[in-house]
């Protein structure tokens, strides 16, 4: 069954070198699923097939975010034949939460380091 392009969002935020980036994210019907697809220099991302375009949508920005992509936002621009510009608001994705170790646990591994000559895990 041929895939439909259905909608195009503009896709903006920093990639994983903390770049500033701007691309097209065509959402696409297959039959009773949706895909979102993301070209960004010699990527391909695509997503499994999702019941909607919006979890689509959400799909694509979990798999950026795995991928070390932050600030990501999205705009719809095209929906079937309809252009919308600028009209529609952007929407923002929160980063997920980072783990940070704390700074006593590095001194404590330092420490232990040098009493024991061998890093401790």
């Amino acid at each position: 069954m041929p895939k439909d392009i259905v909608e195009k969002h503009q896709l903006a935020g920093l990639d994983e070198h903390e770049r500033g980036f701007n691309r097209v994210v065509e959402l696409e019907r297959n039959g009773d699923m949706c895909r979102a697809a993301l070209r960004y220099e010699t990527t391909l991302l695509v997503t499994d097939g999702c019941a909607t375009h919006a979890d689509a949508l959400v799909e694509l920005i979990r798999l950026l975010h795995t991928r070390g992509f932050r600030q990501l936002r999205s705009q719809l621009s095209f929906r079937e034949n309809t252009y919308f510009g600028n009209r529609e608001p952007w929407i923002e994705y929160p980063d997920p939460e980072r783990s940070v170790r704390s700074p006593g646990s590095i001194l404590a591994r330092l420490f232990g380091w040098l009493r024991h000559g061998e890093p401790r895990a």
